[in-house]
């Protein structure tokens, strides 16, 4: 879903690094996967077509956030914008 977001913080020897793959149109959404020591982020189309994809070691992975999109269809209680989720 467009606003989908991951947040990967790598370890680069003298210190570590942020990059943030994010679905950026309707329609699309963030996959990962952790295949064979490597861990794949790829922006998907609803066919499941990869339209670009990172990759990082795991070991070198420090932190993988995921943050999903702001459902507001679901009708469900909104929770507070102040307070961050404890999932």
């Amino acid at each position: 879903m467009k606003g989908d977001r991951v947040e990967i913080v790598v370890d680069v020897g003298d210190g570590t690094k942020t990059y943030e793959i994010m679905a950026s149109k309707a329609g699309r959404r963030i996959d990962v996967a952790n295949r064979r020591g490597t861990i794949e982020v790829s922006e998907v189309t609803r066919n499941g077509e990869s339209v670009r994809t990172a990759r990082f070691m795991a070991a070198r992975v420090v932190a993988l956030i995921e943050f999903p999109a702001d459902d507001v269809r679901g009708g469900g209680p909104e929770r507070p914008r102040n307070q961050p989720s404890l999932l």
